[in-house]
């Protein structure tokens, strides 16, 4: 049965953007006391409240209170939420002076999740998992990409993956998989970067495919895990056994993102050590730039260079990078708002950066705006005018949230 939801005081339906560069807010086509017609789980139509609701008259009404701004369903792009314990002594070391390494000699950084999620058994994961999905959700992010990587063995990466899959049956939100099994040569490997690799290609992916447990393949290029490559050896590879190719790229020094343009990879992500070189390749490619502005915070560092990258036409996406060592707060919209303030972006580059465009990183073209035959992912904010979502800077929230299997 056809559902007509409404009216809300504006619909930003974030249709007509370019892909690529930047934006400004007079290009944001706003639809005042307008309403969604949905069947199916789709979008059927998105116009005036009334001319819907004269032209539908059998449809079912959800009628809406008050004034709501609506808004699709933010997309994150770029998560680890998939782990087991804490990292907070991690977080007070590092902002009592401790360096990265020294961190990890103590017995922190990543070997620290890998210890604590190879612990936990699958249901526990599994929960855990779902506890971060549905506050996400909550708040108005309907799809989010998970990565595993904190196994980093044959049965620990498998074990992440199916956690992913057993919380995918039990949420609204769409859940995207990506092994992440690169992720730092796990100490008890007895063997060099690159056979560590080779030993994912031949063991691990092939069962990752056969069990469809992910169809996506993401590696971390820096200095403390793999060089540039051997990752191009290894994302070519996973490319012609049939995976989408993501990367780790620039986070602390660059050459990952050329390394992820010549894979003709799907995003490279971080960027916040990328120079004028590494922008202008990026505007030039049809790989993504997702920036991860909790990392920034999280870590006490720079933004990635947002502004450059969309002066420069750039596909610009923002994904919160929620894992418990360097981003673990995990709001993206909070974390959306503060960057922009910092590299001055327009709320129209903002939202697209959240949806539409943070959905190209993933290959997704069914969801990110609100529009005929899109999935019927939708957030609704209780404000009259949606600058107010980003002037609050996370701290409005929405009040009711869609997915297409509502």
């Amino acid at each position: 049965m056809k559902k007509l939801i409404g009216p809300f005081t504006q619909i930003l339906p974030l249709t007509g953007l370019p892909l690529k560069g930047a934006l400004n807010d007079e290009q944001l086509h706003i639809i005042p006391q307008g309403g969604v017609l949905v069947n199916d789980g789709l979008i059927a139509d998105v116009r005036s409240f009334e001319e819907l609701r004269k032209a539908n008259p059998s449809a079912q009404i959800e009628e809406i209170i008050g004034e709501h701004v609506l808004l699709p369903g933010f997309v994150d792009c770029h998560t680890h939420i998939c782990f087991a314990g804490s990292r907070a002594k991690d977080y007070a070391m590092r902002n009592s002076g401790k360096t990265y390494l020294e961190i990890a000699q103590s017995g922190g950084g990543i070997w620290d999740s890998v210890t604590q999620t190879r612990a936990a058994d699958e249901a526990t994961l599994t929960n855990l998992l779902l506890q971060r999905v549905q506050r996400h959700l909550a708040e108005g992010i309907t799809t989010i990409e998970i990565k595993s990587g904190y196994g980093l063995s044959m049965d620990a990466e498998l074990k992440q993956l199916k956690a992913i899959q057993n919380a995918a049956e039990k949420t609204r939100a769409g859940l995207i998989p990506t092994c992440l099994a690169a992720h730092m040569v796990p100490r008890d490997f007895d063997g060099p970067a690159q056979e560590y690799l080779n030993h994912i290609l031949n063991n691990l992916l092939p069962v990752i495919k056969q069990k469809r447990l992910a169809n996506r393949v993401d590696i971390f290029i820096e200095q403390s895990a793999f060089n540039s490559s051997d990752a191009l050896y290894y994302l070519s590879k996973a490319k012609q056994m049939g995976f989408e190719v993501t990367v780790h790229a620039d986070q602390f020094t660059t050459g990952g993102s050329e390394v992820a343009i010549k894979a003709r990879a799907a995003s490279a992500d971080h960027l916040e050590a990328s120079g004028d070189y590494e922008i202008n390749l990026l505007a030039k490619s049809d790989t993504v730039a997702v920036t991860l502005p909790g990392a920034s915070l999280g870590l006490g560092m720079q933004y990635a260079p947002a502004r450059k990258l969309l002066n420069a036409g750039a596909c610009l996406a923002i994904a919160s990078d929620w894992n418990p060592g360097s981003a673990p707060m995990g709001d993206l919209l909070l974390q959306a708002a503060v960057m922009a303030a910092a590299e001055k972006l327009s709320a129209a580059e903002v939202y697209a950066g959240l949806t539409f465009r943070a959905a190209q990183a993933l290959k997704l073209n069914d969801r990110g705006t609100l529009a005929k035959g899109k999935l019927a992912d939708m957030q609704a904010y209780p404000c009259a005018d949606h600058r107010e979502i980003l002037y609050q800077q996370g701290k409005l929230k929405p009040i009711s949230v869609w997915t297409a299997d509502s």
